[in-house]
């Protein structure tokens, strides 16, 4: 039957998640052993260690540009997430200024990502960090109810239940994109009060193991509900009127302009480290944060399609970052050859990800995602549907 084989189908798709993130969760602790062996405590320091001045430099554009391009993604879906929500303002229809997303995602960075960006002191963004955990559970529950409530309403796309397809390869970059936190790994690593692999790998089984979870609940809620209509952005996917996805959508919003800053961090210490190796003047930290954040607000207004910028950067940055360069520093530091004991899992993930790289960059190419913007779904005509009253 059909929900026989949805559940067959979500169960790989839970095993695949949990292949990808056991690879990431083994490169992070990669990333620290590899720390160890050459006596560095970051992730520059440990590649400049390895290899040299050039190593630096491919890190440095890598770690900039990964968070660069996901600063580009978070406008994106500001601009495609808050008019919707703007839309539901007695009054603001959809030729009104706030349903225009260019003129959305300039006033969220005037009026918020730019001034949280201007903060010299990551911890000053600790409240802002439990902020978007809480937002983020709201809107999972949003997603799991409307998948009770709505998706039996929606017929499923021919062969919704395949387990998987060609491009199934950018899915991975995603993946990589949506996983990657080894651009602050030392940092982390530092804080604790025992630093040693052991409680690093415990804290690092437990962190990957959550974000899996919620990652694979989003997915297989979201997909379950609408198969192969599922948008780039599923909150494209809600009807307009739907007032709980309002809701969501107006969680989704802030918890990204929560998020923002603590990217924007990263691009700033990376640009600092090449360009001068002392502290930042006042002046200097306000002039680059302004520069980085009108660079990237640009961008962001000039582009709109969401999944082709995920797939890009988690092809060119994250996976690099993940699969690439932790497993080579690692090869280069330790005794022996490659493919034998300690060194054959280093070197089957360099082989995986030139493969991924390689192959996500062409599938990007020949099979661009389709955009949807702002387009009411085929099934909101059905008065039961847009409503958020579950059919008698």
């Amino acid at each position: 039957s059909a929900s026989r084989r949805s559940a067959i189908s979500a169960a790989f798709n839970f095993i695949n998640s949990i292949i990808g993130s056991g690879i990431l969760d083994y490169s992070i602790i990669l990333l620290i052993k590899g720390g160890n062996l050459s006596g560095t405590n970051s992730y520059q320091a440990l590649v400049q260690s390895t290899f040299g001045f050039p190593g630096f430099l491919v890190l440095s554009a890598l770690q900039f540009l990964y968070p660069f391009i996901a600063m580009i993604s978070y406008n994106i879906t500001t601009g495609d997430t808050l008019t919707k929500v703007f839309q539901r303002i007695p009054g603001v229809g959809p030729g009104h200024i706030l349903a225009e997303r260019h003129f959305v995602i300039l006033l969220s960075t005037v009026a918020f990502t730019l001034p949280l960006s201007l903060y010299r002191n990551i911890e000053k963004l600790g409240k802002v960090s439990l902020l978007s955990m809480v937002l983020t559970m709201a809107i999972l529950i949003t997603v799991i109810i409307r998948a009770a409530t709505l998706g039996p309403q929606i017929p499923p796309t021919e062969d919704a239940w395949v387990f998987a397809k060609a491009n199934a390869i950018q899915a991975a970059g995603i993946m990589s994109f949506a996983f990657i936190c080894h651009h602050n790994s030392f940092l982390i690593y530092g804080s604790l009060e025992q630093p040693t692999i052991a409680s690093w790998t415990r804290v690092t089984h437990v962190s990957v193991g959550s974000a899996l979870i919620i990652s694979a609940a989003f997915a297989v809620a979201g997909y379950t509900t609408f198969t192969g209509y599922t948008q780039g952005d599923i909150f494209e996917n809600y009807c307009k009127d739907d007032n709980l996805a309002t809701f969501g959508r107006f969680c989704f919003g802030l918890s990204i302009v929560t998020t923002f800053p603590l990217e924007c961090f990263v691009t700033r210490e990376v640009l600092s480290n090449v360009l001068c190796c002392r502290e930042l003047t006042r002046a200097e930290h306000a002039g680059l944060t302004v520069l980085i954040v009108t660079a990237c607000t640009s961008m962001s207004l000039a582009f709109d399609c969401l999944g082709v910028v995920l797939e890009l950067n988690g092809v060119l940055s994250a996976t690099p970052l993940i699969f690439i360069i932790p497993s080579a520093c690692f090869l280069k530091l330790s005794p022996g050859r490659w493919f034998q004991g300690e060194n054959l899992i280093p070197s089957i993930l360099i082989l995986t990800g030139v493969f991924v790289m390689i192959t996500g960059l062409t599938m990007t190419g020949l099979y661009p995602q389709d955009c949807s913007h702002g387009v009411e779904m085929f099934y909101c005509a059905d008065a039961n549907v847009s409503g958020t009253v579950p059919p008698a």
